[in-house]
């Protein structure tokens, strides 16, 4: 039996790099784009105006209490209803960015907001712009800790991949299937998946503990 699967993993080997790297790399467009927008959002939450602050709290709110699957389904579907066509690697990347966001709006909002207010107030008093407060004061503070909740929100942006596979995208769990499909080792190819998920994961929780111990104040 152990020949046998090391011979159809051998045949499938091309196969299952190419599904990973798919997954790679929709996860780290997704965890990219929505971090970026998400500082956004955070920032909005804390410092926008009231009707601003509003807005984004009902877009957070919506994102995150609606399953991924739908908003996969969404993006793939309602964007070509209104005439943008998006393909199936871009709509997914478009809902998993969207998802991201939406939770790391709300870790930079929560970060922003444990910082004690005295410290603005100390930068205002030295004449510093809000720009320099933020650069300078505030974002390094915040980012020390974001860096937990963030790094669990990336591994979910890559087990959320998955789901894409409904509007096909040939990502590792869809490539997976294809192989089981033609051999029928069920257990040895879903472990095998589930292997290279955890690898995937594994290397951004050690990037997110690297980046922790770069920026962490000196003892």
């Amino acid at each position: 039996m152990s020949h046998s699967f090391l011979e159809q993993l051998w045949i499938a080997r091309y196969v299952i790099i190419n599904g990973l790297g798919v997954t790679v790399s929709i996860s780290l467009l997704a965890i990219l784009a929505g971090s970026i927008v998400g500082v956004f959002v955070g920032l909005a939450l804390v410092y926008g105006g009231a009707i601003l602050r509003l807005l984004i709290r009902a877009y957070t709110d919506i994102i995150r209490g609606t399953p991924v699957l739908v908003l996969v389904l969404a993006s793939y579907y309602v964007s070509s209803a209104v005439g943008l066509d998006l393909g199936p690697f871009s709509a997914g990347v478009v809902a998993l960015a969207v998802f991201c966001s939406s939770h790391v709006g709300e870790i930079v909002r929560g970060a922003l907001q444990a910082i004690p207010k005295g410290q603005t107030e100390a930068a205002k008093a030295i004449g510093l712009t809000f720009t320099q407060t933020f650069t300078s004061v505030l974002w390094p503070q915040a980012m020390r800790q974001c860096l937990p909740a963030w790094v669990n929100t990336a591994a979910e942006m890559v087990k959320a991949s998955t789901l894409l596979s409904v509007i096909g995208v040939a990502e590792l769990l869809l490539r997976t299937q294809e192989i089981i499909s033609r051999n029928f080792m069920s257990l040895q190819f879903y472990f095998l998946a589930g292997g290279l998920y955890f690898i995937v994961n594994f290397g951004i929780e050690r990037f997110g503990k690297y980046v922790e111990r770069k920026t962490a104040l000196p003892s």
